[in-house]
């Protein structure tokens, strides 16, 4: 089994890396590969709702110029998918979020290909906007009909600086809950498999308010 995680911080190895990691050594443990792609430091535009990947249906965005369609065949081919980002605005970070609308529109509209795979998402904060990031890193796991492992609290940690994030121990000890429970989770639902027959998708119905 394997986590791909995305790290949104423009900081290869600041706070949101080192939370990522914590969660990603309680799956080593349990035997389940780990990987990290790093998105905050590229430049990535935003979806420019062409439609195009309803029309081909080939699990690809148009816009092929960035590592985008990559990233998209790295998360179909995982068992689970961890998003991290750090706070701007009490928000996501502009590329994370390019990146997060294109990838999880292009996997939705593409015969779902998240669904019912295991998603978590972790927000890394200086002072406030940490919960309101982690429900909006949420929106997308939910949307795509994943299945979402819980820590003992909000995963949400704090620190600006490098290194400040080691010093948060609650939030250390809540990403290390949530890495031990999205490895049961994952273990869970791949013997489960062998049990218990998936529940058969359904076409997405959209009703337009204004007509």
């Amino acid at each position: 089994m394997k986590v791909v995680a995305f790290n949104g911080s423009p900081r290869a190895n600041g706070n949101t890396a080192y939370a990522l990691n914590v969660v990603g050594e309680e799956l080593k443990t349990e035997g389940i590969e780990f990987e990290v792609i790093h998105v905050g430091n590229k430049t990535i535009r935003g979806c420019i709702a062409c439609m195009g990947c309803i029309k081909n249906q080939n699990e690809r965005c148009v816009i092929a110029n960035d590592e985008v369609n990559d990233w998209i065949q790295k998360m179909k081919e995982a068992d689970g998918i961890l998003l991290g980002s750090p706070v701007y605005y009490a928000g996501i970070p502009g590329t994370m979020k390019s990146f997060l609308d294109r990838a999880f529109f292009v996997t939705s509209v593409n015969q779902s290909m998240l669904r019912h795979k295991v998603g978590a998402t972790v927000a890394v904060v200086r002072r406030s906007g940490g919960v309101a990031t982690f429900d909006a890193l949420n929106h997308y796991i939910m949307y795509s009909e994943m299945i979402v492992p819980t820590s003992n609290y909000w995963n949400v940690t704090h620190g600006r600086d490098a290194g400040e994030a080691v010093k948060d121990e609650e939030g250390n000890q809540i990403l290390r809950i949530l890495g031990k429970n999205m490895a049961w989770l994952l273990k869970v639902l791949a013997a489960g498999k062998q049990q218990v027959d998936p529940v058969p998708p359904e076409a997405k119905i959209l009703t337009n308010f204004i007509r």
